[in-house]
């Protein structure tokens, strides 16, 4: 029987980081996730995928809440069992974006960041990830919460990893900016961390001679510019997801007023904080569809579908959410999860580090307390 590393999922969203962890060789055991529609929605994606529900179930409640006692006793159960254990999670970053509320630390969500780290150093699981936007990096104010969280998990024992990475890095079709904090309580594991998987990487992809804007034309058919990767277009997820096809193709919010609008906004013109339209042979601006921030098909006089944004955030085809859902929080949960493509490429990267090869030899031998032999 194959042991693969264990996952805790915290702010699990409807579950793209989860997914990218997933299919790429890790074990998804716990999911904590305290909104239920999205909740049900992890749910629902996960039965319509085949997937098996987690082994010790979906925690429904604020990480603030969670059991301690469970949640410690099930991570020693495998940790004694020779399992990794890992603790993976995006708290919500409203309070550090230079968009939202930047009250930071002391915000309502901003605390969340710190109830995290305080769990991780309180439960020591082999790794973490910890993902957020790039205002907790940059922001004087900000930066300095950061410096103190990442010196807590020093001081219990964590060899600390931080990249700023672009989620086209990976091959996602949009502009997206995250910091990723990953940290190993392993001291054999090698000092340096390879972010590996990263097709174009440092931002090489912004280097292309990429369209910028032209004149709105209903149902444009002109070809696909030369010198551009196509991978990274609009029109190749929309055509690789079968959009209009998909379950949720129709899912979409209508014009009570301004269609007039939508026929005046040109293509590829993302100036401005509402109403981008999206370019067919670009990437997309981060995918981000609260605050009244609004995305134009780019050929169509309409907003985009949660198909068409699903596959911006390139999930794969057979990804759906429950048709029952509000239009807000599907939109809200989409604009909020981590791109499936980038969680693929950096879960890889984990367990690269881990020194685990692949999915069928996914455990490894141990040091410390833990002794692990794989078991193939």
């Amino acid at each position: 029987m194959t042991v693969k590393p264990a996952v805790f999922s915290f702010f699990s969203g409807s579950g793209f980081l989860d997914l990218g962890f997933e299919n790429s060789g890790f074990d998804i055991v716990y999911v904590n996730e305290y909104h239920s529609p999205f909740m049900d929605a992890y749910k629902h994606s996960r039965k319509v995928l085949g997937h098996a529900e987690p082994r010790f179930g979906y925690d429904e409640c604020s990480i603030e809440k969670v059991d301690l006692k469970s949640l410690s006793d099930n991570c020693r159960t495998l940790q004694k069992a020779g399992q990794i254990v890992g603790f993976i999670g995006g708290p919500p970053c409203p309070d550090f974006s230079v968009g939202g509320k930047n009250k930071g630390q002391d915000g309502e969500n901003g605390k969340l960041s710190r109830s995290y780290v305080d769990l991780i150093c309180l439960m020591k699981p082999d790794f973490f990830l910890f993902e957020n936007v790039k205002g907790l990096y940059r922001t004087k104010k900000h930066r300095e919460f950061f410096e103190i969280l990442k010196s807590d998990l020093v001081k219990h024992g964590y060899h600390l990893h931080e990249k700023l990475v672009n989620s086209i890095e990976y091959g996602a079709a949009q502009d997206r900016d995250r910091i990723i904090l990953l940290g190993f309580r392993d001291d054999a594991l090698p000092e340096k961390f390879i972010w590996s998987g990263r097709e174009f990487p440092e931002r090489s992809a912004f280097e292309y001679p990429w369209p910028s804007r032209n004149s709105f034309v209903e149902n444009n058919e002109s070809p696909k510019p030369k010198d551009i990767p196509y991978e990274l277009t609009i029109s190749y997820w929309f055509e690789r997801n079968d959009v209009d096809n998909h379950p949720n193709g129709k899912h979409c919010f209508k014009a009570r007023a301004g269609l007039a609008r939508f026929l005046t906004v040109d293509e590829g013109d993302d100036s401005r904080k509402s109403y981008k339209r999206l370019h067919r042979w670009r990437y997309s601006p981060t995918a981000a569809y609260g605050n009244n921030e609004v995305h134009l098909h780019p050929t169509k006089p309409r907003r985009i579908t949660v198909a068409e944004a699903l596959a911006i955030q390139s999930l794969p085809k057979g990804f759906e959410l429950p048709a029952d859902m509000s239009l807000s929080n599907m939109f809200k949960t989409v604009g909020n999860g981590v791109p499936y493509i980038a969680a693929l490429g950096i879960a890889k990267s984990i367990l690269n580090h881990l020194g685990v090869k692949d999915e069928n030899n996914c455990a490894k031998s141990g040091s410390g307390d833990r002794q692990a032999t794989a078991q193939c």
